[in-house]
């Protein structure tokens, strides 16, 4: 084989390419980066998974709202909240984080070039560098592409940024509005639309499905749905949108937003959550005989391979579950994989995160899935306003469901919805994975108090159910 400049070059910083790089790098091999932002990190530090749950922690403590329940719903911490006040903590966070991204790669002695990458033939790409200087070209053994997605923008909406924006723009607002329509109940339209309810703001939420996150337990999704309202938005769903377009009311600019049943609404801004498209246009994929779908995406196989069979794709570029920890395994894997490391990952037992208010974790089957294949399961429930923690903290909605095999016991399914449930849901995660059963949460001590103990109190809870 003809020596090439580096054994593997990955486009794109996201989750999926640093994870991608470094492992290759931790394989003693030569590696080069390609990120096409002046920045690290990708949409995931700056524009969207660290910027959007920054955002989410400042909202619900400028808010008050964890403890509301004890001191009441007037409680805040903050009485004018500004889009300044939001931002300051998002603005450390993200800087902390591309400072941490960079210093691991160099830390691991990965070449890093800031470049808009093209393929010119199966084996190299063009770099046209962003400091000015001109243009490199590389070539590789190995390629990951990892150039995650943008925001989906349809060319008939006059976006400008702030009265009509998608998800990457919301950094840039000037003002929070008072009112604001979401079209597209995806989990991007979704955690946005909690977090400004959150913080006051008349929210209503559009989308043409007949509900909430179709992939989500119905039972968890249904408790959303009551806690959103609870907040005074507004759900329009099995609605489609026809058209959005501003609307001048003297010297203000609302946004008028058209259905097909009819309805008008009319609001300060309108963020459009339509789903995102795969970053591959720049890419000159034609080079390689790739081709793109048409929302951007590229189809791989179980370890990551395109129809090119030395080009992998990870992370949001290969569509869903996009999400940033999914994403971080598919590039180590892909890694792997393409310097014949044998490794193990169990995809069906990735955990699932929704950083909406109340926040949504999961992990295995729900109950849909379950009944669908004729799975004899039962359930078991412990409720957060049962258990001292929940209490304590002031959270008396959260609940966290386990399901599992009736005969056999096994574990099958952990649910959660409420605070820390992203978090609660690696213990549920651990004992799936080893094939544990319900009893083990029986049989185990956790510490009191804490939100954990609902493992126990779930356990308990459909172990009586089984003697009913």
């Amino acid at each position: 084989m003809a020596p090439f400049d580096y054994d593997l070059v990955v486009i794109g910083s996201g989750p999926a390419g640093q994870r991608a790089a470094i492992q290759a790098a931790k394989l003693g091999k030569k590696t080069a980066l390609v990120e096409r932002r002046a920045v690290l990190g990708g949409v995931c530090i700056n524009t969207g998974t660290i910027p959007s749950k920054t955002l989410r922690e400042a909202a619900l403590y400028l808010s008050g709202y964890h403890l509301r329940g004890i001191y009441g719903e007037s409680y805040t911490v903050k009485q004018n909240i500004t889009i300044e006040d939001l931002l300051l903590r998002v603005q450390h966070v993200v800087r902390h984080e591309i400072d941490v991204t960079r210093h691991q790669l160099l830390r691991n002695g990965v070449v890093v070039f800031n470049a808009q990458a093209s393929f010119t033939d199966p084996r190299t790409v063009r770099l046209a560098l962003l400091d000015g200087s001109g243009e490199a070209v590389v070539s590789a053994a190995k390629f990951v592409i990892a150039t995650g997605t943008e925001a989906t923008r349809d060319p008939h909406i006059p976006f400008d940024g702030q009265n009509i924006l998608v998800s990457d723009d919301i950094l840039g607002l000037k003002r929070l509005p008072r009112t604001l329509v979401v079209v597209g109940a995806g989990v991007i339209g979704c955690e946005y639309a909690s977090i400004f309810a959150t913080l006051g703001i008349r929210v209503t939420l559009v989308d043409r499905l007949p509900r909430l996150l179709p992939f989500v337990d119905r039972e968890v999704v249904e408790a959303l749905d009551y806690h959103l309202r609870q907040r005074r938005m507004t759900l329009w769903l099995g609605e489609t949108v026809t058209g959005i377009e501003r609307a001048e009311n003297g010297s203000a600019t609302h946004v008028r937003i058209r259905l097909a049943s009819g309805k008008q609404i009319v609001a300060e801004k309108a963020l459009y959550s339509i789903g995102r498209t795969g970053a591959t246009a720049g890419l000159n994929l034609a080079a390689v005989d790739l081709q793109a779908d048409d929302r951007g995406r590229l189809k791989v196989n179980s370890t990551y391979q395109t129809e090119v069979p030395h080009i992998y794709a990870a992370g949001d570029v290969i569509g869903f579950p996009s999400l940033a920890s999914t994403s971080m395994e598919q590039g180590r894997l892909a890694a792997c994989h393409a310097f014949g490391i044998e490794t193990q990952s169990a995809p069906s037992l990735f955990p699932y995160g929704i950083y909406t208010v109340p926040e949504i974790s999961f992990v295995g089957q729900n109950e849909e899935e379950l009944t669908q294949q004729n799975v004899p399961y039962e359930v078991g429930k412990a409720m957060y306003g049962e258990i001292a923690r929940g209490q304590i903290i002031g959270d008396d909605i959260g609940m966290l469901k386990l399901l599992f095999h009736r005969n056999s016991r096994d574990l099958l399914g952990v649910h959660i919805i409420g605070v820390n449930a992203s978090e609660l849901v690696h213990i549920g995660q651990a004992v799936l994975t080893f094939g544990g059963k319900i009893d083990y949460f029986i049989r185990n001590v956790f510490n009191y108090p804490t939100l954990a103990e609902g493992y126990k109190n779930a356990a308990f809870d459909g172990v009586n159910r089984l003697a009913e």
